[in-house]
């Protein structure tokens, strides 16, 4: 597992004008989650508080706050005397996660016939940036609003509760995207099917959005884990880093 390099070291100095010495654990978790979930600092990274409360200018109780909260969301875990990591999941986590999200998701979907138009709406928003991305090549982008389509459908219960679920469920999968080596080649396939499903929610058909959606996560999981060679968890609780 890797360390903090001067790479990831500069790029967190760059948040360091958005920090103040009023600045709360809150804010520096901000910063920590958004370069995780964006792979700035990818799943095996060492969490140095040397390294990073130098970038950022903060304390170490600063940054022991940041990583409590980061661990309550699953986007850090601590290896007895050796630190902090940013996790490198388990098939097992993955498989964990799609049955999370086919239970939310799939739930969601259904009550497209009775969800407010707006939230409704905001799924096509999800899929026409989706569709504007991929016509430019920025497959990245188109990653992130794929993610932006399935906070959607969760927001049709209209819960704060089933929100705040799936953001941190999401921000778990971006770590598994990390096996994926080519996000067009995994993206492109499922973009005609976010279509497909968006319009059955737009429509409020949601037994059809239901169902498409289901099998839409079967066959994503099914994808990730045959290109997800990362063993299960040892007996000490550690991980090794993806091949890929």
């Amino acid at each position: 597992m890797a360390g903090i390099s001067e790479e990831m070291a500069s790029a967190l100095s760059r948040e360091r004008p958005a920090l103040t010495h009023a600045s709360t654990a809150s804010r520096v978790t901000d910063i920590l989650r958004t370069h995780i979930t964006q792979g700035l600092l990818p799943p095996g990274t060492r969490l140095s508080e040397e390294a990073i409360g130098r970038a950022l200018g903060v304390s170490r109780n600063t940054l022991r706050e940041a990583f409590a909260l980061l661990s309550h969301e699953r986007l850090a875990v601590h290896h007895m005397n050796r630190g902090m990591f940013v996790p490198t999941l388990t098939r097992e986590d993955v498989s964990e996660i799609y049955t999370l999200r086919r239970l939310v998701e799939g739930g969601a979907a259904r009550l497209a016939g009775t969800a407010d138009p707006a939230a409704r709406q905001a799924v096509g928003d999800a899929v026409d940036s989706a569709e504007a991305y991929a016509a430019a090549g920025q497959w990245l982008d188109v990653r992130t609003a794929d993610l932006r389509f399935h906070q959607a459908i969760a927001g049709l219960v209209r819960s704060s509760r089933v929100d705040e679920l799936m953001r941190r469920a999401l921000a778990e999968l971006r770590l598994i995207f990390y096996a994926m080596e080519s996000p067009e080649e995994f993206h492109r396939p499922y973009l005609e099917r976010n279509r497909s499903i968006a319009e059955s929610v737009m429509r409020g058909d949601g037994e059809t959005a239901e169902r498409e959606l289901l099998r839409y996560l079967i066959d994503a999981e099914a994808q990730i884990l045959a290109a997800y060679n990362v063993p299960a968890l040892a007996a000490d609780g550690r991980s090794e880093v993806p091949a890929h």
